[in-house]
């Protein structure tokens, strides 16, 4: 059998950074095409961006110097000649004023900056949201493909904040700030450039600042990385407080205990507050760091420039171009450290999300499996053990469990509580996975047939009423929505709940609320009961169906559960006499075995464990039968 495997954040087997980049970039790969057409937009942002910083030395030293003498606006000098590139090589030759040869170039270059940066924006957005979300798709489908035992190991909360959250940082990194990103990336790339032309020998010094620059960036990211799983965590902590004081709302208040739960969610929230601020101080000493490397490089780029410029090795307009075009460099430079972090974050938060990607589950589909007939024989118990893996109690749950039930008939399952009278049922559409032996419908493994083809032939009625906040015509037509409205009410009908159906306002189209809140526990227990008869699957499990109802509102169930049963082979847990003794034949089980089988006139013949549950759960129900025979 598969066993769960769960990597921790910190372990080995957690995803490495290399390879969570390159899972994250492959959910890019469908996007291509304006991704791609964004970076060449940006690449033009960047040097239209660049450019505006060259027309600095013409507008110093030739606009607002006309009686200057020299090359007419000349931007930069080729490196290694003694040629100049000049503004009039690129605007049309009837621009010959100084100043209308600038303004032209000036609001032509920034117009269509304007215009790259809006489409390039809107592009790698797109691309970005639509990987986010196919890789919200893909997390979703992993936590419904996942077995019982999945949901059974994390808290809503967790997988809560995991698919929120956790996707929130991935989405807010690959999304805005990767269209930022791009755009101060080849600004910088630019700006080095026109930095290189106009200062020469003088630009290198800022190579200096480098290493330094680097070491502190990854530094502080790989902090920013850690403070961030840490944040994440405590904020899953929360979500699964809320969960259990919102959905358990009426026992908090049963018990006066909203004081301690109002104590409960302060401490977490502290703790969430901690774990910000302390990714918040990682978070925010980027900025005052690029500002003092800035400030520094700045310093020593006038102080060497006032003797260039002495010895005319610069003009006074290319210098002020250069010194500008460093402070442009400067600004990229700094908020690098910012795209790092929020990246960092980024892949923090995508630890989580391809840790529960990557979990080997217990439950999977054979490649290859064929297609479950309709059930027309036997479903066999062979050999079957059970235990929950990885857990602190490796005991089996069940084991030598052999039985064969024959199609039509109706199997009562007994026991004591913890006997393994839910899991040896749940194991028939494989929401568990058998430890050993096997179990056969029609002589098939069930390990070897499709899920979708087993689970469509078995229906399920359980004690808590599974509804969703919908419509009462599509709570029972759930996974049938095309069906028709006649065989929806054919299905309320057998199960007793067309009548209060039909009494409220909107009949089939009213809206039950959450877990269906407006219904009593008789009503949700009959619309999930004409939800089974409209599946009309041929093997039903009843799961303590009608152990928390009254008795008003049982023998309305019992009625519809009676129509339910008609023509399948059902097991039946159940503590009420009356199912069980309707069954064919009640199998007991006893610390995860069979101890005993047979009918119930059998068994309570017997000095064995039926006996002593018939006595101490069902005296009481027959004794005024019992009393009423005597008076004859």
């Amino acid at each position: 059998m598969a066993t769960t495997t769960i990597a921790g954040p910190n372990s080995a087997e957690a995803p490495t950074k290399p390879r969570q980049l390159a899972r994250l970039l492959h959910y890019v790969l469908p996007y291509w095409a304006p991704f791609l057409a964004s970076i060449v937009l940006m690449v033009l942002v960047g040097l239209l961006d660049a450019f505006r910083v060259l027309l600095i030395g013409p507008i110093f030293d030739r606009v607002l110097n006309p009686s200057s003498q020299g090359r007419n606006l000349q931007l930069f000098k080729l490196p290694g000649t003694e040629h100049f590139f000049s503004l009039q090589q690129i605007i049309p030759s009837h621009f010959q004023n100084p100043w209308t040869a600038v303004a032209f170039a000036l609001v032509g270059a920034t117009v269509l900056k304007g215009i790259f940066d809006y489409v390039g924006t809107y592009l790698v957005n797109y691309a970005g949201f639509g990987m986010i979300t196919d890789l919200r798709n893909d997390l979703y489908n992993a936590f419904l493909r996942s077995s019982a035992a999945f949901f059974s190991k994390h808290t809503t909360g967790t997988l809560l904040s995991t698919i929120i959250n956790d996707i929130e940082r991935v989405q807010f990194a690959m999304s805005t700030v990767l269209a930022e990103f791009l755009q101060q990336f080849f600004t910088f790339i630019f700006t080095a450039a026109v930095v290189v032309l106009l200062g020469g020998k003088l630009a290198w010094v800022l190579l200096l600042f480098v290493p330094v620059i680097l070491y502190s960036s990854r530094k502080i990211g790989r902090q920013v990385r850690s403070k961030t799983r840490g944040g994440q965590d405590k904020l899953a902590e929360i979500q699964n407080i809320l969960h259990e004081t919102i959905t358990g709302n009426r026992i908090v208040k049963a018990f006066g205990m909203e004081k301690w739960e109002m104590e409960r969610f302060r401490v977490a929230a502290r703790r969430l507050f901690r774990a910000n601020l302390r990714l918040v101080a990682a978070f925010a000493i980027s900025s005052p760091l690029m500002d003092i490397f800035g400030a520094v490089a700045i310093a020593l780029l006038l102080l060497m420039g006032r003797d260039q410029i002495n010895r005319h090795a610069f003009t006074a307009g290319t210098f002020l171009a250069f010194i500008i075009a460093v402070f442009k460099l400067y600004d990229p430079v700094r908020k690098f450290a910012l795209f790092n972090n929020n990246f960092q974050q980024a892949i923090g938060a995508s630890s989580e999300i391809f840790r529960f990607m990557d979990i080997d589950d217990e439950v999977r589909e054979k490649a290859g499996a064929r297609r479950l007939g309709k059930f027309s024989r036997t479903i066999r118990f062979s050999d079957v053990a059970f235990s929950y893996q990885g857990s602190d109690d490796s005991r089996d749950v069940l084991h030598g469990i052999n039985l064969e039930v024959k199609a039509g008939e109706v199997l009562a399952v007994v026991g004591s509580s913890g006997a393994g009278k839910s899991t040896l049922v749940h194991l028939i559409p494989r929401f568990f996975d058998v430890t050993a032996g096997r179990i056969l419908i029609d002589d098939n493994d069930v390990r070897d047939v499709t899920l979708a083809s087993l689970r469509s032939q078995i229906g399920i009625v359980t004690q808590e009423t599974v509804l969703f906040n919908d419509t009462l015509r599509n709570n029972i037509a759930y996974g049938q929505p095309h069906v028709s409205v006649k065989h929806v009410e054919d299905a309320a009908r057998a199960a007793h709940a067309h009548e209060f159906i039909s009494a409220l306002p909107d009949g089939y189209s009213t809206m039950i609320g959450e877990r269906g809140v407006r219904l009593s526990g008789g009503e949700r227990q009959r619309i999930a009961i004409a939800r089974a008869i409209l599946k009309n699957a041929p093997v039903l499990i009843l799961d303590e169906a009608t152990s928390a109802l009254d008795s008003e509102s049982e023998s309305l169930v019992q009625a519809a559960l009676q129509n339910l049963m008609t023509g399948r082979t059902v097991f039946v847990i159940a503590h009420r006499l009356s199912t069980i003794r309707r069954a064919d034949r009640i199998v007991v089980l006893e610390s995860g075995t069979i101890s005993d089988i047979g009918a119930h006139d059998e068994l309570i013949q017997k000095l064995g464990t039926y006996r002593r549950l018939y006595e101490l759960q069902f005296a009481e129900a027959d004794a005024p039968r019992a009393v009423q025979t005597l008076g004859q």
